[in-house]
């Protein structure tokens, strides 16, 4: 009996310490923002907040996510799309907070807005965003201030630079622009284009819609009224580009837009840049945050670095478009 008792005690006093060895690893893993112990590599925590999904906005979150990828950062992302729908986008926001992530990634300036309304504190890395001074997430490009800074899809040539395109290639003086008035960086590149049609007999002939689903409406109201198609980066007409492209094709309407990933759906041409390239930019400015305790009011907004005209050649048949030997020494085609 005096053995069974000895033999019950060391089985006890090894259950003991296996249950305690246990309880200590499942509090060194911890993946929910505050980090390993223990040696272990700390894991962040990064809530994405997206408006909507096209592939401009998806390819910067890749850019984003491979960035911080290569920087070595361990991250668990919370990847939230809002649909387009305001609301949604405030509520994503909110809980990012509630939830105590790391850092909140707002692609889009609908996004990034939310995220600062939201915490005043969280570090937000944004990154398609057209205007962050006019949308009141910076106090300027140069000292953001805050705990907001990222990455603007604003080349500063982009828009003169397709104005000038048209003015000199395309006949005629009217180009529509179907865009939402609701969005406050289409309202910034709506102004732009008429500045940079100063000077030109150019003039814009607007459509405003406010859903993806009155995008096609609002196109074909423009037929016979324009001469040219001028799509900028606005998230609710651009994730419904299909709809222009097809106006366009059927009455033969030049479609210009404004990014590359938009030449590749079949838009005619665009002065742009790769927003994969955006968003790594990003994502390098987030890991300098996370690593290396940098603080975003200290980190400048960084513009596109690349900028270059796309023609799509394909797109440029379907909508009666003859190519200009011209453009071969100032163009890339893409089939």
């Amino acid at each position: 009996m005096g053995q069974s008792i000895r033999q019950f005690a060391a089985v006890c006093a090894a259950s003991f310490l296996l249950l305690g060895g246990c309880g200590g690893a499942k509090e060194t893993g911890s993946s929910q923002g505050s980090g390993g112990q223990s040696g272990k590599e700390k894991t962040y925590k990064i809530g994405v907040t997206q408006i909507v999904e096209h592939p401009s906005l998806d390819a910067a979150r890749k850019g984003f996510q491979q960035a911080l990828k290569d920087k070595g950062l361990s991250v668990e992302y919370d990847v939230q799309i809002a649909q387009g729908d305001q609301s949604n986008n405030q509520t994503i926001a909110n809980n990012f907070v509630s939830e105590g992530v790391d850092l909140i990634f707002a692609n889009s300036t609908p996004s990034a807005q939310a995220a600062l309304n939201a915490t005043k504190d969280i570090p937000i890395v944004f990154t398609s965003v057209t205007d962050p001074v006019g949308a009141q997430l910076v106090q300027s490009m140069e000292k953001p201030g805050g705990n907001v800074t990222g990455t603007t899809d604003t080349h500063p040539d982009a828009i003169p630079k397709t104005v000038q395109f048209i003015d000199k290639y395309i006949k005629g003086n009217r180009v529509g622009m179907v865009y939402n008035a609701g969005e406050q960086n289409s309202v910034a590149q709506i102004e732009q284009v008429k500045k940079a049609m100063q000077g030109t007999d150019l003039k814009v002939v607007p459509a405003s819609v406010s859903t993806s689903a009155e995008v096609k409406q609002a196109t074909e109201s423009l037929v016979g009224k324009v001469d040219c198609l001028y799509i900028i980066t606005d998230n609710t007409v651009v994730s419904a580009l299909e709809s222009v492209i097809q106006v366009a094709n059927e009455h033969d309407i030049p479609l210009f837009v404004g990014e590359l990933d938009s030449v590749k759906r079949g838009g005619f041409a665009a002065y742009g840049f790769d927003y994969y390239d955006i968003g790594y930019e990003a994502g390098e400015m987030a890991a300098q945050i996370l690593q290396d305790g940098k603080k975003p009011a200290d980190l400048p907004v960084q513009y596109p670095q690349k900028l270059k005209l796309v023609i799509n050649k394909k797109a440029a048949q379907e909508m009666g478009i003859k190519l200009n030997p011209e453009w071969d020494s100032i163009a890339e085609y893409i089939e």
